[in-house]
C-alpha cells in the first residue's frame, strides 16, 4: 500500500491547534458554563422586569427634551390616531414584537450553549446573543430612577463589550492579526471612560468625536477579518464568515433601502410622518437575521451551502433593480413618443414596457449570472475547465506517476480539501514470480 500526503496536512494540524486552544475543559469549562448561566438568567429577568416599564412608556407621549428613544413624539401620536391606531393598541403591538423578538435573540444563544459550550469563542458569541436580545427592552429602565436602573445599564455596558470581542475574535476565538487584542483593550478603555451620563458626554463635540471613534474601531476590526479571511482562515471558518457577513450586509443594504425614501421625500422624515415608526418596525425583525446567520454559522453551517444563498441573492437582486430601472425608464421614453401621436399613452406606454421587459427577463439573466459567476466564483468556474482538462490527460498520460500527480493537484485546486490521501493497489504478481520468490537463491538465480 502506497499513501501519499500533500501540504494540506500543515492546515489539519493548524485548525487541531486552535481548536485545542480555544476548547474549555475541567474546572474552567464548569466556571466558564456558570457564569454564562448567571449573566443569561440576569439577562432574561431584567427583560421580564422591563415589559410593564416598556409598555407605560410607549402609551406616553414624550415632550420637548424629555424624549428617550422609545416614546414616540405628539405628532407621531397624532397620526396614529389619524389612521384609528390608538396609543395603547401600538403599546401592544410594540410590546408583542420586542417580545418575539427577544425569545429568538434568546433561544439562538440558548441552543449554541446547550451544542458548544465547550468552546469559549461560542459561549462568548451565546453570550452577546442573549445581553442584546435584552436591550430591546431594558433600555426603558436606564432612564428611570428604579433601583433596575443601574443593572440595566450595566447590562448595556456588557452587551457593547461583548459585541466588539465578537468582531475581533470570530471565528476562531483568537486575535488576529495580534494587533487586535490592543484593540479590544483600548475599545473597553474608551468606553468606561465614556460612559452614559459622562461629564465628557456633555460637551457639544462629544457626538461627533463619539461616532468617528466608533467609525474608526470598526474600520479595524474589518481590515482585521479581511486578513484573517484571506491569510489565515480554514475553508471551514471562510464558511462561517461568509454566513456573518452575508446577514450584516444585508441589514446594512436594509437600512440604507429604508433610507433612501427619506432622501427624495423629506416630507417622510417629519415629526408627523409614521414612515420612521413603520421603518423601526420593519429594521426589528430584518436585525433578526443577526442571531439565525450566527446560530447556522456557529451550529449548522455544514447543513446549508452559503454560497448558492449569496450567489442567488446576487443575481436576483441585480436582475430586480435592473428590470425596475428599464421598466420605469421606458414608460418614461414612450409616454415622450407616443405623446400627440395617440390617445391613451400611459397604457400603451405600461403594456409595451412590460411586453419588453418580459422578452428581456432570461437573457438578462443568463447575463447577469454569467458575469457573476466569472467574477465572484472565478474558482468554481475555473473548476469545470480544470476537470475537462484533467480528462484531456486521462486520455493522453500513461505514466502512472505522472497520473498519480495530476489527480492530487486536481482535487486540491477543485476541491480543496484539508487533506488528500491517495491508495494504489500494488499490482499483482504471477504464480512463476511467487514461486520464485519463494525459492531459494539458487532456484532463482537458476529461474533468471
Amino acid at each position: 500500500m502506497n499513501l501519499e500526503h500533500i501540504p494540506a496536512q500543515t492546515s489539519v494540524n493548524t485548525r487541531r491547534h486552535d481548536e485545542a486552544e480555544t476548547r474549555l475543559q475541567g474546572h474552567w469549562l464548569r466556571l466558564a458554563q456558570a457564569v454564562w448561566i448567571l449573566v443569561a438568567v440576569l439577562s432574561f429577568f431584567l427583560f421580564v422586569v422591563s415589559i410593564p416599564m416598556f409598555y407605560a412608556q410607549i402609551r406616553s407621549v414624550c415632550a420637548g427634551d424629555t424624549c428617550n428613544g422609545v416614546q414616540i413624539s405628539a405628532e407621531q401620536a397624532h397620526a396614529l390616531e389619524a389612521h384609528g391606531i390608538s396609543l395603547t393598541g401600538y403599546a401592544l403591538y410594540s410590546v408583542s414584537v420586542a417580545i418575539i423578538s427577544t425569545l429568538i435573540w434568546f433561544s439562538a444563544g440558548w441552543l449554541i450553549f446547550w451544542r458548544k459550550s465547550n468552546y469559549w469563542i461560542a459561549l462568548l458569541v451565546a453570550l452577546q446573543l442573549v445581553t442584546q436580545g435584552a436591550t430591546n427592552s431594558t433600555s426603558a429602565l436606564e432612564h428611570t430612577s428604579s433601583v433596575w436602573q443601574y443593572p440595566a445599564t450595566l447590562l448595556d455596558f456588557l452587551n457593547t463589550i461583548i459585541l466588539f470581542m465578537v468582531f475581533a475574535l470570530f471565528p476562531n476565538g483568537r486575535f488576529v492579526p495580534k494587533w487586535t487584542r490592543w484593540l479590544v483593550l483600548v475599545w473597553v478603555a474608551s468606553n468606561v471612560l465614556f460612559y452614559p451620563n459622562s461629564p465628557l458626554t456633555q460637551f457639544s463635540w462629544f457626538p461627533t468625536f463619539s461616532f468617528l471613534l466608533w467609525i474608526s474601531f470598526m474600520g479595524m476590526v474589518v481590515v482585521a477579518q479581511i486578513y484573517r479571511y484571506h491569510s489565515v482562515s480554514t475553508p471551514v471558518q471562510r464558511q462561517q464568515t461568509k454566513w456573518v457577513v452575508f446577514a450584516f450586509a444585508t441589514i446594512i443594504l436594509s437600512q440604507l433601502v429604508l433610507v433612501v425614501p427619506m432622501i427624495f421625500s423629506p416630507v417622510l422624515s417629519q415629526p408627523g410622518s409614521l414612515y420612521t415608526l413603520i421603518s423601526a418596525n420593519i429594521m426589528i425583525f430584518v436585525l433578526l437575521l443577526g442571531p439565525v446567520s450566527v446560530y447556522i454559522a456557529i451550529v449548522r453551517y455544514r447543513l446549508y451551502d452559503i454560497d448558492v444563498i449569496i450567489r442567488r441573492t446576487l443575481v436576483y437582486g441585480t436582475l430586480t433593480t435592473i428590470l425596475a430601472l428599464v421598466y420605469f425608464g421606458l414608460i418614461i421614453v414612450l409616454q415622450i413618443l407616443f405623446q400627440g401621436l395617440i390617445g391613451r399613452t400611459n397604457d400603451v406606454a405600461i403594456v409595451a414596457s412590460t411586453l419588453i421587459i418580459a422578452a428581456i427577463f432570461q437573457p438578462l439573466r443568463h447575463s447577469i449570472q454569467q458575469f457573476i459567476d466569472r467574477r465572484f466564483y472565478r474558482r468554481k468556474y475555473d473548476a469545470a475547465k480544470t476537470l475537462a482538462a484533467f480528462s484531456a490527460t486521462l486520455r493522453n498520460e500513461v505514466d502512472l506517476s505522472q497520473l498519480h500527480e495530476h489527480l492530487v493537484a486536481t482535487v486540491t485546486e477543485t476541491m480543496q480539501p484539508q487533506h488528500v490521501s491517495l491508495w494504489l493497489s500494488p499490482p499483482e504478481r504471477t504464480v512463476k514470480q511467487q514461486l520464485v520468490d519463494n525459492s531459494d537463491p539458487l532456484a532463482s538465480s537458476w529461474q533468471e
